[in-house]
C-alpha cells in the first residue's frame, strides 16, 4: 500500500495516536479538481485530518463529513470519510491565488477567511452528530485541535502538511493527531507537550522520507510507541448511475415531468470526481414507469 493510515497507543494506553501518509490521494483530488496550489494545500489537509478521523470511527456504514463554509475567496469545502479508510472531497472555488503568507508559504488561512468548520457523524442513529467550531486560524490543523477541544472534550495535537512540486504536482502529504486519554498524567502531558513543541512542520519531517509509523516514534517513542494496525487509505468516489438514478427519483414526478417535456437530456455531473451521467428524455420516461 502506497497511502496508509497508522494507529498505535503509547504511555500504556495513556495515549491514542493516528498517523498518515496521503500523497497520491491529495494527488488524486488535485487532478479530479484542477485545483490551484492553495486549494490543493487546503483540501489535501482537510482530506488527510478527515481519513485519520474517519479511522477512528468503528461502524462499517459509519460516515465522516467535514465542512468548511467560510468568507474568503476558497467560499468553503467538503470531506466525506468511512473507517475504511476511503476519502473524498470537493473544493466550491477549485483555483484560488494569492500570494505566499508572512512565512513564505502557501496562504491557506487567507483563502479561507473567516467561517465555520462543521463535523458531522452519521453512526446509524436516527440523527446524526453535528459539531460545529469557529475556525480558529483556517490553517485546518488548528482549527481541527481546537474542534477535538471544544466539541468532543478531547485535548489533541493535530499535525498536517501538503508540499508542492514546482510543477503544481503534490510531492508530500500526511499528518498525525495524536489524542489524550481522561486519565492521562501530568507528567505524560508534559512530555508530550514538549515534543510536540520541537515539530518544526510535517511536510518537513516527510521530506525527510519518514513513515507514519516513524512520524509517530518521532513524537511518542519515548513514550513506549506501540503500532496497533495499519489501513490503506485512498482517494475512492462511491457515485454510481444507479445512485444518481434514485437521486433524481428523490426529486419527484412532477420535476421529472418537466425534464421530459423539455425533451433535452439532462446532465448530473458528481461534484467529488466530476464523473458525467447523461440522462435522455426516454431514460426519464422509463425511469419514471419503473418508479409509479
Amino acid at each position: 500500500m502506497t497511502d496508509y493510515i497508522v494507529r498505535a497507543t503509547a504511555a500504556e494506553h495513556q495515549i491514542r495516536a493516528f498517523a498518515v501518509t496521503s500523497r497520491e490521494l491529495v494527488e488524486q483530488a488535485r487532478i479530479y479538481h484542477n485545483t490551484s496550489p492553495i486549494i490543493t494545500a487546503a483540501l489535501g489537509r482537510l482530506l488527510t485530518g478527515g481519513a485519520m478521523m474517519g479511522a477512528m470511527m468503528k461502524g462499517e456504514q459509519d460516515l465522516l463529513t467535514l465542512q468548511i463554509k467560510c468568507s474568503g475567496e476558497a467560499k468553503g469545502m467538503t470531506v466525506t470519510a468511512d473507517s475504511r479508510g476511503n476519502v473524498k472531497g470537493y473544493p466550491h472555488v477549485p483555483d484560488v491565488m494569492l500570494p505566499p503568507n508572512a512565512q513564505g508559504k502557501l496562504d491557506v488561512g487567507g483563502a479561507l477567511g473567516q467561517g465555520i468548520l462543521s463535523v458531522i457523524k452519521d453512526m446509524g442513529l436516527k440523527d446524526p452528530y453535528v459539531g460545529q467550531v469557529a475556525l480558529q486560524t483556517s490553517e485546518i490543523a488548528e482549527d481541527l485541535t481546537y474542534y477535538f477541544a471544544t466539541s468532543e472534550q478531547v485535548p489533541s495535537a493535530v499535525g498536517l502538511g501538503v508540499l508542492m512540486n514546482k510543477d503544481n504536482t503534490v510531492k508530500q502529504a500526511g499528518g498525525f493527531i495524536i489524542q489524550l486519554m481522561p486519565f492521562t498524567e501530568e507528567a505524560v502531558i508534559a512530555a508530550l507537550e514538549e515534543k510536540v513543541a520541537g515539530i518544526t512542520s510535517v511536510t518537513d519531517l516527510l521530506e525527510q522520507g519518514l513513515s507514519p509509523e516513524a512520524l509517530l516514534e518521532q513524537i511518542l517513542g519515548e513514550l513506549g510507541l506501540e503500532i496497533t494496525d495499519r489501513m490503506p487509505a485512498e482517494y475512492h468516489c462511491n457515485c454510481s448511475r444507479e445512485r444518481v438514478t434514485k437521486a433524481i427519483v428523490s426529486i419527484g414526478v412532477k420535476d421529472i415531468q418537466e425534464m421530459i417535456q423539455d425533451n433535452e437530456p439532462i446532465e448530473v455531473n458528481c461534484q467529488f470526481c466530476d464523473r458525467h451521467y447523461i440522462f435522455t428524455p426516454e431514460d426519464l420516461k422509463h425511469l419514471l414507469e419503473a418508479h409509479q
